[in-house]
């Protein structure tokens, strides 16, 4: 059995230091995988393209990516979580794989949602898997679950769980990572965030909080609240998404 923890967070909107203490202290002692929100040490609502260069980071030299390693040397675990990344001229709104021996792969968001536009430059590569050790992870990032063609990619690759970095606002999401479980016989991991922000005079974000944990029959094994940050567990047999057979004559991804 595999331990998989999501946790849930509120960050104040550019309180780097601030948000990764968070993080620290609800960060699980006992989990393989640990999965956190999209954007979770900067904030989402960027309102111009100042804040996106002062508050991004080049992974090569990122403070982020460094207090994430010292927790998953201190806790034996793999990290997801989403970062936005500074790379040459370029910004992203990006998830990365951390182990204890530091940054294993990033993903670059390829669907960016509404006002991301502005900001981010779109991810040019394919949805990311990859070998963690004792499974294959899939990553990606919030908007991407409305495509069903990326979760399909990620099934294909081999993902036995995939884990979703998000800060969800539309109300539609947690329901579809069940459909997208059952669809390609998967885990799922979504990690949300909660509050509100209203940064730009232009929209009052309300994020939805209820991270959660899907099988791979589309059950869901736990969910968080609408409003408090918590982490949630559920403790997984990584081999269920392995097997593709729905019945003797009907193979899924065949």
């Amino acid at each position: 059995m595999t331990k998989i923890a999501v946790i849930q967070t509120k960050p104040i909107f550019g309180e780097i230091e601030s948000n990764l203490q968070t993080i620290k202290e609800l960060f699980p002692t006992s989990a393989d995988l640990v999965v956190l929100p999209e954007l979770c040490t900067t904030g989402y609502q960027f309102t111009n393209l100042d804040e996106v260069e002062k508050y991004s980071e080049d992974f090569s030299d990122s403070h982020s990516v460094d207090f994430l390693t010292k927790l998953a040397r201190e806790n034996n675990c793999v990290i997801v979580a989403g970062l936005a990344e500074k790379s040459g001229q370029k910004i992203y709104n990006s998830a990365v794989v951390i182990s204890k021996k530091g940054l294993i792969a990033t993903y670059r968001k390829i669907n960016l949602f509404y006002r991301e536009n502005l900001f981010f430059s779109a991810g040019e590569n394919e949805p990311l898997v990859v070998d963690i050790g004792f499974c294959k992870i899939g990553v990606m990032i919030c908007f991407d679950w409305i495509f069903p063609e990326v979760a399909r990619s990620l099934a294909k690759q081999g993902a036995d769980i995939i884990c979703h970095s998000a800060n969800l606002v539309l109300p539609f999401c947690q329901d579809a990572m069940i459909t997208r479980s059952i669809e390609n016989r998967v885990f799922t991991a979504t990690a949300n965030r909660i509050g509100n922000e209203n940064r730009d005079g232009i929209d009052n974000l309300v994020f939805t909080g209820k991270s959660q944990i899907t099988s791979q029959k589309g059950e869901r094994l736990i969910s968080a609240s609408l409003d408090k940050e918590e982490v949630v567990f559920a403790e997984i047999n990584l081999k269920l998404a392995r097997d593709k057979k729905i019945n003797e004559f009907n193979k899924l991804l065949k």
